[in-house]
Formats: C-alpha cells, structure tokens, sequence
C-alpha cells in the first residue's frame, strides 16, 4: 500500500464512502481506485488530488499533505545514481535489496534522518564546470 492509498482508504473509512461511490464521484474506475489504495498503480495525477481533496473537503495543511503523499506514492521507485559518489550508489543498492525486512521503527528513524538532512541542506547553484544541474 502507498501513503496516498492509505490517506484514501482512512478518509472514506472516516467518511463511509465505498470505492464504488467515490469512484463515480470523481469519474473513475472502482478497479481504478482500489489498484491505487493497494499499491498497484503510480502515483495519481494532480488532477485527481485535486478531486479528491474537493470531495472531501480537504483544505490549507490536509490538502497539502495528501498532494505530499501522492508524490510520495510511486509503487515502482527507479534511482538514478550515475555521477554520484560510491558510497551514495551503495546506499541506493542496499536500500533497494533490504527495504521489505527493515522494521517499522528502522524505517522511522530513516525517514527522521532525510528530514534532518534535508532541513540543513543549502539551495544548490548550477556549475557547470562541476556538472551540477540544479532542481
């Protein structure tokens, strides 16, 4: 299951919605809807966040926080570590072969640490002499 999966289900469990209202609520598939609670399909669209903040009345932090999910919901993950140190494509690897036996707090405590990081980190500036692109 994705966090933005979970988010669903746990609205419309709050709500009493069944998969088959909601989904002709916002104009898609029931099969739809639940290949994206279980974990089946790619992150939704904008679009659809939208919708589905709309349907539901999601407003300033919960809205922006389903949007936050919903990018973090990509079932299929696909790292691209090409001109990154070593050590940081090890990492990558080791992630990738042992994620599904990392324990609840272990991910928890990985998830505090990219938070912490990513607080401290600075804006990075194009190089082009280093063959840094910005994001």
């Amino acid at each position: 299951m994705t966090p933005f999966g979970a988010r669903l289900r746990v609205l419309r469990a709050i709500r009493g919605e069944t998969l088959k209202h909601l989904a002709e609520a916002l104009q898609v598939s029931a099969a739809y809807l639940s290949a994206l609670e279980h974990g089946k399909r790619g992150s939704p669209s904008a679009g659809l966040v939208h919708q589905v903040n709309e349907y539901f009345g999601l407003i300033w932090d919960d809205a922006d926080d389903l949007s936050r999910l919903a990018r973090l919901s990509n079932p299929r993950v696909t790292v691209n570590t090409a001109g990154l140190a070593p050590d940081q494509t090890a990492l990558a690897n080791r992630i990738a072969q042992t994620i599904h036996r990392l324990p609840p707090e272990t991910v928890a405590a990985l998830h505090a640490v990219l938070d912490t990081a990513a607080q401290q980190a600075k804006p990075r500036r194009a190089t082009a002499r280093a063959g840094i692109r910005q994001r």
